[in-house]
């Protein structure tokens, strides 16, 4: 089979009409051709980052979706479903891939649970580590996320560490907001990379320190604004990511939007692409191809270099997209779970009256919160109540704190896709309403949900909680019915509310956070009371 096309070198930085030979799996050659010819042959995209749990959908029914977009390959973190379930969960997640033609290189994942300050399904020791990283799919020591526990020096940490430098894979990083001699530290220990980072400053010091950073827009966090100039300073230490990216979302676009948004500013094309498509193979050492002799049949078509229009998209020789038509077909999956909570009441989301109450303020397009005070006197207008409910065991509900952010104007919310160890969490205006929300997704055992006066949407997740075992097109239409309804007709400012709600119980990224077992400052990585005995308001 040939395919002709313009060729894009992002090595030699020239481009050239050119005929491919496929032959099977691989690019056989590569003939120079003396004619015009129309479209774009491209290395295909690869997300440096990303956890598929978050988009709702297993990895055969992910991939679907992302080749429409020229993505032909994921650096995939399975610590969703391994906080869940455990291995078992990875070892599902590895089954779904096989399915389908599309390159997934999982990592293991060290910090399963995230703390000990909450509750999960499953543990990850170091034996449990060295198990994944000598299986075939799994290439890479994924996120280290207790920082605080490399910096002091944690023996089951540093253990983790020691198995993929032992095996001589990267080890990737998560320090939002780490500089100076701590994040000297941190880098010593071993770690390569990082993706929290949200201001310039900070990313500029941490690649000037040794780091690749990986700039990150998902549906929740968006810091590509920020961290672009660092491609016209620091090109060759850069990759994109989505680390969280919901259905509809990755309906629209994936990495082909920074592709886009990128040499719509002016970056220098090859240097754009590199970051795209070529430096996450170098890094992580995927097999997959760059459009030479020889290489796996990986690559994209595009119409031009503005739009990035993708008219095709080849994964090992085999067309999976042309022309709006994804050529994979579906094969459903297994659903697996672990859920044990029992139906709630009103009462049971009843806060202890308190002078001065602490407030976390969730914020729009960032994963960080910020600490505030209030009182019953003083307080913001959009002052809600937050719950995480334990999922894992049927106990009382002992999470609970005061939230602000999400501006809800009537009902309430809940998920059971909640960072990392995936409790119910729930945000809501009033006791009922939350109870309402939490008994639809715990009823379904998992999903996510919206109450108001007069409707109650809900989208079930039977796969481990987090994942629907509809198609992604089905699965993408039903989110965002209920993310539409959360935004216009309950009130909320936020551009992605569920996927904010699943961070604010992600204890390892600061200010505070809320785990099953009460309110938690990630800054000192202690537990704090909801109330406050001060008159200090923020």
């Amino acid at each position: 089979m040939t395919i002709e096309g313009n060729l894009v070198d992002i090595d030699r930085r020239r481009i050239d009409p050119v005929a491919l030979m496929i032959n099977g799996e691989r690019i056989r050659k590569v003939t120079p051709l003396g004619r015009e010819v129309e479209g774009y042959l491209l290395p295909g995209f690869i997300d440096a980052h990303i956890h598929i749990e978050s988009s709702m959908l297993p990895p055969a029914e992910f991939a679907r979706l992302a080749v429409r977009h020229g993505t032909v390959a994921t650096v995939s973190d399975p610590h969703e479903i391994a906080n869940v379930l455990g291995i078992p969960g990875v070892d599902f997640m590895i089954e779904s891939a096989r399915k389908v033609p599309f390159h997934i290189c999982f990592g293991a994942s060290p910090c399963v649970p995230a703390t000990p300050f909450e509750t999960n399904g499953a543990t990850l020791s170091p034996d449990n580590i060295a198990a994944l990283l000598d299986k075939a799919e799994v290439g890479y020591l994924s996120e280290v996320m207790n920082f605080p526990g490399v910096i002091a020096n944690d023996p089951d940490m540093l253990a983790k560490i020691a198995e993929a430098k032992k095996r001589n894979l990267p080890v990737d990083g998560h320090c939002p907001g780490l500089r100076g001699a701590d994040l000297e530290r941190y880098i010593a220990a071993g770690i390569q990379t990082d993706h929290e980072s949200y201001e310039y400053d900070e990313a500029k010091e941490k690649i000037e320190k040794g780091m690749k950073i990986l700039i990150r827009e998902g549906s929740a966090a968006k810091n590509f604004d920020a961290l672009h100039p660092l491609i016209a300073e620091y090109p060759d230490r850069l990759m994109f990511c989505s680390d969280d990216r919901h259905p509809d979302d990755l309906q629209r676009e994936h990495i082909d939007a920074l592709v886009r948004r990128a040499v719509a500013l002016g970056y220098d094309l090859y240097d754009v692409l590199g970051i795209a498509c070529r430096h996450p193979v170098e890094h992580y050492r995927l097999p997959v191809g760059r459009l030479r002799s020889g290489d796996f049949a990986d690559f994209i078509l595009v119409e031009n270099l503005t739009s990035f229009t993708v008219r095709q998209t080849w994964i090992k020789g085999e067309c999976v997209y042309r022309d709006g038509e994804t050529l994979i077909g579906r094969h459903p999956d297994p659903t697996p779970n672990r859920f044990a909570a029992s139906e709630k009441k009103a009462e049971d989301f009843r806060l202890p009256h308190c002078e001065t109450m602490e407030v976390i303020h969730a914020l729009d397009h960032q994963l960080i919160t910020k600490e505030e005070l209030a009182t019953e006197a003083a307080h913001p207008d959009d002052l809600l109540k937050i719950a995480v409910i334990n999922r894992y065991e049927n106990l009382p509900v002992r999470g609970l704190a005061h939230i602000r952010g999400f501006g809800l104007r009537e009902g309430a919310i809940a998920s059971s896709v909640a960072h990392d160890s995936h409790n119910v969490v729930v945000v809501g205006c009033d006791d009922e309403s939350m109870a309402q929300a939490a008994n639809l997704v715990i009823r379904s055992r998992g999903g996510i949900a919206a109450v108001g006066p007069s409707r109650r949407l809900h989208l079930p997740l039977p796969i481990a909680g987090l994942m629907s075992d509809r198609s992604g097109d089905e699965t993408a239409a039903s989110y965002a019915t209920i993310d539409r309804f959360v935004r216009e007709e309950l009130g909320s400012p936020l551009s992605a509310p569920f996927m904010t709600l699943s961070f604010m119980a992600l204890l390892v990224i600061p200010e505070i956070k809320l785990s099953d077992r009460g309110l938690f400052d990630g800054r000192e990585f202690h537990f704090i009371s909801p109330c406050r005995e001060s008159t200090n308001i923020m």
